[in-house]
């Protein structure tokens, strides 16, 4: 599978898209300005202890009070517990391998005998905040690297499931066990497959120092506080992801480039060349094809190949999605059982991505085509379920029923990614009367005139749309762009451009500044 990463670097946000074979199937934004991610730790103080849900919320500096679960707590709770309260007396950082652990919490405790009003705490953001609820933490902390993730006051070493060989799990749990320190546990990623004990171990070290830092900083930051931030979403995902099977990665912004260079040559040296910085004077997701797959990937209705269709509806307790054949089983001499199969399964592989794609979480009901046999309705369960193993997130899919729909639950961490995919006309904005369009060229002329004459600007670049530009520029010497350069004496470069309107155009200078 070739796998790519193109990520589009804007001065309010940060957009990045996971291609798989040329197909968009994941799409993150970042905003410059984002909080609370997933990942970041926090000292917090509890705010209210809830009994009656075995909860609390616990103050972290957003508006609303993030909530924490007793089953949220860890096993470990009173031994960091302990350990922090230790920090915040300004006392030396205790060595946590020399450091007395308290006994396992219980599974069927209350909240309110480990927890009081104004404790100070160490969380972890578990889920972002949704919709109107707060942020959703865990006590149980841990701090992510690329072959593996550390667990402080944990005894215990895991390994991936996705690593197959037996051999090779024994291997690693052998090693990490006579080199992880006492009351330190870690979950060994699939990346540590086959590495050497000298990057493996160098490694811990890193991890175990960012956790020394993140005690140094406790003991100096009264909550609610930042303790330590998750690294940004495009190294976060380059962590998650990179494997032997990624081939690009391209940024359109040099500072951003050379900090993933850095990363990637500190992880992974042999896969530096990857890295590209992208250049082109057009924008970056329309030089690879992507804006015209994110404007047909979100809308409420997706196209799938020969006529079928998927419309996808969002409730405030879940996602429904239908699959509709469309004009596909008038396009085959094959039995209407043949025909619903194979749309069902079109439809699957594309519900998979789409899932992905906009980061749909909670449950979500799939209103397959009716089909009666039991092989089918068996090979589209098992289909579904091959389609969903690349989704990292954590998900359930059960079989169909009986009336024919398929249930699934998607682990969700960040709210849905929503696009708008309608756009109002530019021109009228919205109200469907426009302008006699035979004066749209005297309008584009009467802007060149002003800019050329009043700003003195004598290179012009005009974005407008592809339809347009080809208007613009038809003929040698004869055509619009030729009479306006000679007319005004200045240099106007025409861009075409799928984000911009029928009748929408921006000009811009030698310097790719805004001058509408």
């Amino acid at each position: 599978m070739n796998n790519e990463l193109v990520v589009d670097v804007a001065t309010s946000e940060i957009t990045i898209a996971l291609i798989e074979d040329k197909q968009l199937v994941e799409l993150h934004k970042e905003q410059s300005n984002a909080n609370f991610s997933v990942g970041d730790i926090y000292l917090g103080r509890v705010k209210k202890v809830m009994p009656g849900l075995n909860a609390a919320f616990i103050d972290v500096g957003y508006h609303k009070d993030a909530f924490l679960h007793y089953l949220d707590l860890g096993v470990q709770f009173l031994s960091m517990a302990k350990y922090v309260a230790a920090l915040l007396k300004k006392e030396r950082a205790p060595d946590i391998s020399k450091f007395k652990m308290e006994k396992n919490l219980s599974k069927d405790g209350k909240i309110g005998d480990v927890l009081t009003v104004g404790q100070p705490l160490l969380v972890q953001i578990a889920k972002e905040p949704i919709s109107t609820k707060g942020p959703r933490l865990t006590a149980e902390i841990s701090i992510a690297n690329r072959n593996m993730v550390l667990l402080p006051f944990t005894d215990k070493v895991s390994i991936s499931q996705k690593i197959a060989s037996n051999e090779e799990r024994k291997r690693l749990k052998r090693l990490m066990d006579s080199i992880v320190p006492r009351n330190y546990g870690v979950i060994m990623r699939t990346a540590c497959e086959n590495r050497k004990v000298a990057t493996l171990d160098s490694e811990l070290r890193a991890t175990i120092h960012q956790w020394e830092v993140c005690c140094e900083k406790i003991r100096t930051s009264p909550p609610p506080a930042l303790i330590a931030t998750e690294v940004n979403r495009t190294t976060a995902m380059l962590r998650d992801l990179l494997n032997v099977s990624f081939n690009n990665i391209y940024v359109n912004n040099e500072a951003l480039y050379n900090e993933v260079k850095e990363y990637i040559s500190s992880i992974a040296p042999e896969k530096e060349k990857i890295v590209t910085l992208y250049e082109g004077k057009k924008p970056i997701f329309e030089h690879f094809g992507l804006t015209k797959q994110v404007k047909s990937g979100f809308g409420r209705v997706v196209s799938l190949k020969g006529g079928a269709y998927l419309v996808i509806d969002h409730t405030e307790a879940l996602h429904v999605v239908d699959v509709n054949s469309g004009i596909r089983s008038n396009k085959s001499n094959d039995s209407q059982e043949n025909n619903a199969l194979e749309v069902n399964l079109n439809a699957a592989q594309e519900i998979a991505r789409q899932l992905r794609l906009r980061d749909m979480g909670g449950i979500i009901v799939v209103d397959f085509i009716d089909m009666y046999q039991p092989e089918n309705r068996k090979t589209l369960y098992e289909r579904m379920v091959k389609f969903m193993e690349n989704d990292r997130a954590k998900h359930n899919i059960l079989p169909l029923s009986k009336f024919g729909l398929m249930q699934l639950t998607r682990q969700r961490v960040r709210p849905e990614m929503k696009i708008q995919t309608q756009e109002a006309c530019p021109t009228c904005n919205g109200t469907g009367k426009v302008g006699p369009t035979i004066l749209f060229d005297e309008q584009l002329e009467s802007r060149i005139a002003y800019l050329t004459s009043e700003e003195r600007e004598r290179s012009l670049t005009l974005r407008v749309h592809p339809f347009v530009a080809a208007y613009l520029c038809a003929g040698i010497f004869s055509s619009k762009r030729k009479l306006w350069q000679r007319k005004y004496r200045c240099s106007l470069k025409v861009e075409a451009s799928q984000e911009c309107g029928y009748l929408e155009f921006f000009f811009y200078n030698k310097k790719g500044e805004d001058l509408c």
